[in-house]
């Protein structure tokens, strides 16, 4: 079956419009929830989200003029006395690793030095972080400081090269050899390992480094989807599980043949459903939309399986995948 969504991609590129307060600067959200605790106005996210989904839907600014302040937007969000940039929905280093990226695709970096991220630019310090994580109940929000640290500290140029082959070294010696996942011994609900699990599979296609077990992560990604274990928003809702999960199989074929025809049969059953839900939406009144950070999640999803599935997801200017050109989302 073949899909052309353009038409959907263009009601991602409205809704990415309806957030804009000036340019460069973005809201997240553009209505409240009944908690009452979203930061409407000018986000890091906001405006990070913005950047990315125009780069993936090839909406990117185009002058020299718009780009400037776009960085000056962004770059304005640092804490200048601590390096970080900080929003109140997730850890700081994910906050920074996020924005960070957002400001790479400009060709640019963060206006001040991480400051309160050096204590890890050592191998003791790296160690200690990784080390320190609950890998085996919280692997999902703490991959947003594992792998976020090699981000922010690669993009800024902050480490060096024996640095980033410690970082990797760790990942290879605490890889599950029973899952092919991080870390060892998890309580967690497999898909929970996976998401976590596909942070830093990023960083490693980033750096083309091997997967150790890529055989029994294979057996692990089919076997959630195929026993309906990746959560009850899997394949109908706007986020990030659905990249998490599609980007993690696909990414794998790259590195070995087993299991090959099943992983590709599985992305193009769940596309099929996926844009089919997507297609649905009323994206004027849909929550997940009105959210760029999520909207973005989905963008990316849609991305990776136009690559994974050559052929069957048509747009008139191809998509692409900011993690292509760089770690963190």
């Amino acid at each position: 079956m073949i899909f052309n969504i353009d038409s959907l991609i263009e009601k991602i590129y409205d809704t990415v419009e309806s957030h804009r307060i000036e340019e460069g600067k973005y809201s997240r959200w553009l209505w409240q929830n009944e908690k009452g605790n979203r930061e409407l106005g000018i986000n890091e996210y906001g405006c990070a989200d913005a950047a990315n989904i125009l780069y993936t839907i090839g909406r990117f600014p185009a002058t020299s003029e718009k780009r400037e302040a776009w960085i000056a937007a962004l770059q304005d969000l640092q804490n200048p006395e601590t390096g970080l940039f900080t929003e109140c929905t997730h850890h700081p280093i994910h906050t920074t690793a996020h924005c960070t990226a957002a400001i790479e695709l400009f060709d640019a970096k963060p206006k001040y030095p991480l400051t309160d991220l050096m204590k890890y630019t050592t191998k003791e310090g790296l160690y200690g972080l990784l080390e320190g994580l609950d890998w085996l109940n919280y692997p999902w929000p703490q991959s947003h400081q594992g792998a976020g640290i090699y981000a922010s500290m690669v993009l800024t140029e902050t480490v060096d090269n024996k640095w980033v082959d410690d970082y990797f070294d760790w990942l290879w010696e605490n890889a599950d050899p029973d899952n092919g996942m991080w870390q060892k011994g998890s309580v967690a609900p497999a898909y929970h390992v996976m998401a976590g699990t596909f942070h830093y599979l990023f960083n490693h296609e980033h750096a083309h480094r091997p997967l150790r077990y890529p055989e029994r992560f294979i057996d692990s990604m089919l076997a959630m989807y195929n026993n309906k274990e990746i959560g009850s928003k899997f394949g109908e809702g706007i986020g990030f599980i659905d990249i998490d999960w599609v980007y993690c199989v696909n990414r794998a074929t790259r590195q070995t043949s087993y299991r090959y025809d099943e992983c590709k049969k599985a992305l193009a059953e769940f596309a099929e459903g996926y844009i089919e839900y997507l297609n649905g939406i009323d994206v004027k009144t849909h929550d997940g939309f009105n959210d760029l950070h999520m909207l973005f999640g989905t963008t990316c999803c849609l991305a990776e399986l136009q690559q994974a599935l050559p052929g069957m997801i048509r747009t008139t200017k191809p998509l692409k995948l900011v993690l292509d050109r760089r770690p963190f989302i």
